[in-house]
């Protein structure tokens, strides 16, 4: 069971569905890992509010994530599985038998004392990084990239996946987390296997304090502020606000918002649902 229901000692614990660290081999990050982030607490260099509901929280330090898997057929030792404050995986840290350290998304079932290794002609096992030519079809994957040497942008998140189902020519066709089925270059690499931490979609917070320890301020609705503040603002007593609509007046429900001559449209098959 990866969350656990808290008995109800507080108001703010009665509804509160917490995360169970189990997996979690290790409390203190590698320091040569670790990066600054700084935050903005939603502000630009004027000074001025440009992101709204964002501000305070935790500070955290950024853990330095590999999502290249640039170095070839070396193989890697799973020495412990970590908590990152900034993403909803788990991480796993490597240390490569010539004695370099990395951080890579930690997929499922991938434990401490694994090894694994990213190339081209390797075993499509789990923790493995390959091309899309060479892992099976029906293969579930996570980590693609979609320009070769990029690195990885699509199924980085707790619980996603895609699944490779077809190939043809130069391009592999990905079944993606959002039921979009699209076509990615075969030299574009991806990571056997599903991200780690999928029940976190199953955690409840419980209290507004929780959502203001990670950083995000009170949400206020539109129809509650003025008529300069907000398209649907203002009006005597209640009023409902008419279209619901962005504070920049863009319809909020169910208005397309992708670009319409958009370059990567002749790689997607169907789009997302």
């Amino acid at each position: 069971m990866a969350v656990r229901k808290l008995r109800p000692m507080t108001p703010g614990q009665r509804y509160r569905m917490a995360p169970v660290f189990d997996k979690i081999t290790k409390s203190e990050p590698e320091k040569s890992l670790l990066a600054p982030n700084k935050k903005s607490g939603g502000r630009n260099s004027a000074g001025r509010m440009t992101i709204r509901y964002s501000g305070g929280g935790h500070k955290r330090k950024y853990r330095v994530i590999d999502f290249k898997r640039s170095k070839k057929d070396v193989p890697a030792k799973v020495t412990a599985i970590e908590y990152d404050p900034n993403r909803s995986a788990r991480i796993a840290l490597l240390f490569y038998v010539d004695g370099e350290k990395a951080y890579i998304v930690a997929p499922e079932g991938l434990k401490v004392g694994s090894t694994v290794v990213a190339g081209d002609k390797i075993a499509p096992e789990v923790g493995n990084n390959l091309p899309l030519g060479n892992i099976p079809l029906g293969t579930i994957v996570h980590n693609i990239e979609l320009r070769p040497g990029k690195g990885a942008s699509i199924a980085r998140s707790a619980g996603s996946y895609a699944q490779l189902v077809a190939r043809e020519g130069k391009y592999a066709t990905l079944k993606l987390p959002s039921g979009e089925m699209r076509m990615v270059l075969t030299t574009c690499t991806a990571t056997v296997g599903t991200v780690s931490n999928s029940d976190h979609m199953n955690v409840t917070l419980g209290k507004a304090g929780r959502k203001r320890w990670l950083g995000r301020r009170p949400r206020v609705r539109g129809v509650a502020m003025n008529p300069v503040d907000h398209p649907m603002g203002g009006g005597e007593g209640r009023a409902s606000g008419g279209h619901p609509r962005s504070r920049t007046g863009l319809y909020a429900k169910g208005k397309k918002t992708r670009a319409k001559h958009k370059y990567s449209d002749k790689l997607i098959i169907s789009k997302r649902k």
